[in-house]
């Protein structure tokens, strides 16, 4: 059964060019929250000002508690919510609902006064809600507005304009927090809350493309009505993981993706918080995350090229591998120029990896159920992140405890803490590993046989968009 139009405004074909465009600038928008937010000021903030005086691993294993508490909701809600989404076809309004949620929330940590830390991370726990639930319904819409033949290309264009858009922004906050009197502010404290406030603007601003220029695709009437939409998308949940025993070549990508995604989103929301905790000065990992987002944004379209070269089976086992030797490396860094060749390394292939990822999961799904299917995407994304900052933290406070003697000195604490550091960071490589050898298993062909079988029921579109 193929998608029809609910109205005049949504009758767009693939490729539409205005479609694809505003569909690209929600990752523009929102990346302003990962890059400012998840992967810069929250973390140095939470440790030097919501949480000063506080144990550097006790912090961190706060900061990893709290973003486990936000995937784990996010996890529980996103099939649900994607089932729904698709029975009353209103993928773009649950993705408008969730992005905004994140807006004020990241507002409302510009109130948040100086050792609140509590405060911080429940502010922070909810915008991260909004943002990974808002991810859930954007996914969902990328077969609307790409065909098949461009939706490498596609998705690989929404995370590059995601690096574009969070760098600069992400630029004028450093700015902000390095010269505040320029900006009018008394001080770098008052630079990064107003930054916050400056993130919630470019997130709410931007996302107003997505709004007027993506199209909701809707799907002729389920016989329920709309108004059992509800029901029957909670229903749903039950028939799909059935059909995950004749999908199983997408069950088999999603265990892989679980692991070796977690690695990155771990690295993603906790390699300032290891930096800091290795002795090296905020300024020094700003800059590590600037070049992250402007060598990212080319290199997110190369990847998308080199997915069409090389194939994007060899292109995702290029970036974990990548990704391994990133961590291993990052056991032993010590000067701050390996610091920022490991940040060029990430850039070269973060975007990359989570782009074809999200393509090639894409073909072997059914087309109609997208976003319900993208629940589970995002779900697994989201377990797995419940794993990788806590295992983080976990192993980081044993290896103190183990190796700390019965009356340690100063020089103790700050020399085993750094330790018990590297030995947290490096656990995030067995993710890789995991991950690396359930894709080897991978088969794209079987995937899409196994999907095709499940059309020819008449229960899903087999046309690709």
């Amino acid at each position: 059964m193929a998608p029809i139009p609910s109205s005049p405004a949504d009758a767009t074909t693939p490729d539409d060019r205005k479609a694809v465009w505003g569909w690209a600038l929600y990752d523009w928008a929102n990346s302003a929250f990962a890059t400012t937010v998840m992967a810069g000021f929250f973390p140095l903030f939470f440790k030097q000002y919501w949480s000063q005086g506080t144990d550097p691993n006790v912090s961190t294993a706060q900061l990893g508690l709290g973003n486990s508490v936000a995937s784990l909701i996010v996890a529980i809600l996103a099939p649900v919510l994607g089932a729904i989404a698709d029975k009353a076809s209103v993928r773009k309004k649950f993705l408008i609902l969730f992005a905004y949620l994140g807006v004020i929330m990241t507002a409302g940590l510009f109130l948040v006064g100086k050792g609140q830390w509590e405060w911080a991370i429940l502010l922070y726990v909810t915008a991260i809600v909004g943002f990974s639930g808002s991810i859930v319904f954007y996914d969902a819409l990328l077969p609307a507005v790409a065909s098949e033949t461009r939706i490498d290309y596609v998705s690989s264009l929404g995370y590059a304009m995601g690096y574009l858009g969070g760098g600069l922004l992400f630029l004028v906050n450093v700015l902000m927090t390095l010269m505040p009197e320029r900006f009018g502010l008394p001080d770098a404290a008052t630079a990064v809350r107003y930054a916050f406030l400056t993130v919630a603007l470019w997130w709410g601003g931007f996302t107003l493309f997505t709004v007027y220029w993506v199209p909701e695709v809707a799907y002729r009437p389920s016989p329920t009505g709309t108004r059992n939409a509800v029901f029957s998308g909670i229903q749903q949940i039950g028939k799909t993981l059935r059909n995950f025993r004749r999908l199983k070549t997408v069950f088999l990508f999603l265990m892989a993706y679980w692991f070796y995604i977690d690695g990155v989103d771990t690295i993603i929301r906790m390699a300032v918080d290891y930096g800091l905790a290795l002795g090296f000065q905020a300024n020094d990992l700003i800059g590590a995350l600037l070049v992250v987002q402007f060598v990212g944004f080319p290199a997110a379209l190369g990847f998308g090229k080199l997915g069409e070269a090389v194939g994007v089976r060899r292109a995702i086992f290029l970036a974990i591998g990548s990704y391994l030797l990133i961590t291993l490396w990052g056991t032993m860094v010590t000067r701050k120029a390996e610091f920022y060749i490991l940040a060029v390394m990430i850039g070269l292939v973060q975007g990359g990896i989570q782009a074809l990822s999200r393509s090639y999961y894409a073909r072997l799904i059914p087309r109609h159920r997208t976003a319900e299917y993208f629940g589970f995407y995002n779900m697994l994304g989201k377990f797995a992140t419940i794993i990788g900052p806590s295992l983080m933290g976990l192993v980081g406070l044993t290896v103190k405890r183990i190796l700390l003697p019965p009356a340690p000195s100063a020089a103790d604490l700050v020399h085993y803490g750094q330790v018990a550091s590297r030995w947290s960071i490096g656990s995030v490589a067995l993710l890789f590993i995991i991950g690396g050898i359930l894709f080897y298993f991978v088969d794209e062909k079987k995937g899409r046989a196994e999907a095709a079988r499940l059309s020819d029921t008449g229960t899903m579109p087999s046309s690709f968009g």
